[in-house]
């Protein structure tokens, strides 16, 4: 649809982004957006097909029984929301619980995420490896809401109030750095892979399994010195935590 779009349009293709949802970051798949945002009224009143949708955009908007969206008819040629972050981690907003991790993965300002992730803007590759622990599920695990069964991930209750690391040293950020870039380039191997078959239970490689099991060891390095023998220890700790945290 967009290359006939533009096929019919050619001025029109330097407008469109790449649109990430939880799905297409899953699954590997790949939708497209008008991203207008920056577009000069001179420059967008000759793309005609543009206005086209544009106006359809309009009519929708004034349709709607919201009154929130009446408003955004002013700026029928923009997304209501307006991010577009030069990079971020995108976390989905729902998962399978199957998975032992969520998958999660890096983005720049090519692609528009849409309503259906969560997203960690200029997040480092620190960032990603705490997030892509087991450390970090074992929080997801108590804390996240459900739907159906499946992980319903939230900036409130699972982000902002996850327990990140105390004290630590120049050391671990780094070994969890190295670990963390170790499991971006094992998946860089599998090309023809959507994080679905790597993650799955069933096909996910030996070699990322491996990567992550090394992640996971960094990563509690971070917490404590000894270690932790089961999901327990874990939440147990990382409980204690928050609540240092938020005496």
């Amino acid at each position: 649809e967009k290359n006939n779009f533009i096929q019919l349009e050619p001025n029109s293709k330097k407008w469109f982004k790449k649109l990430i949802g939880g799905r297409e970051l899953i699954r590997n798949e790949m939708r497209y957006c008008l991203w207008l945002k920056d577009i000069q009224p001179n420059e967008l009143i000759k793309l005609k097909k543009v206005l086209e949708k544009v106006s359809t955009v309009k009519t929708k908007r004034l349709e709607a029984k919201d009154k929130g969206t009446h408003k955004l008819a002013d700026r029928p040629h923009e997304f209501r929301d307006l991010n577009n972050p030069n990079s971020y981690i995108a976390i989905p907003k729902t998962s399978s619980e199957n998975r032992k991790y969520i998958p999660m993965a890096y983005y720049n300002s090519d692609f528009i995420p849409s309503d259906s992730i969560r997203l960690i803007n200029e997040g480092n590759i620190y960032h990603f490896g705490i997030l892509n622990s087991i450390m970090h599920m074992t929080w997801v695990k108590y804390t996240c809401g459900r739907l159906k069964s499946d992980y319903r991930y939230s900036k409130d209750l699972v982000y902002n109030n996850y327990p990140w690391p105390k004290e630590l040293s120049e050391k671990n950020k780094n070994n969890v750095e190295e670990k963390a870039q170790k499991i971006l380039d094992v998946r860089a191997e599998f090309t023809n892979s959507s994080l679905a078959d790597l993650y799955h239970p069933l096909t996910m490689p030996p070699k990322l399994t491996k990567a992550h099991n090394e992640l996971d060891k960094a990563v509690d390095k971070c917490y404590r010195s000894q270690g932790f023998k089961n999901e327990a220890s874990r939440i147990e700790y990382l409980f204690g935590l928050y609540k240092e945290y938020t005496v």
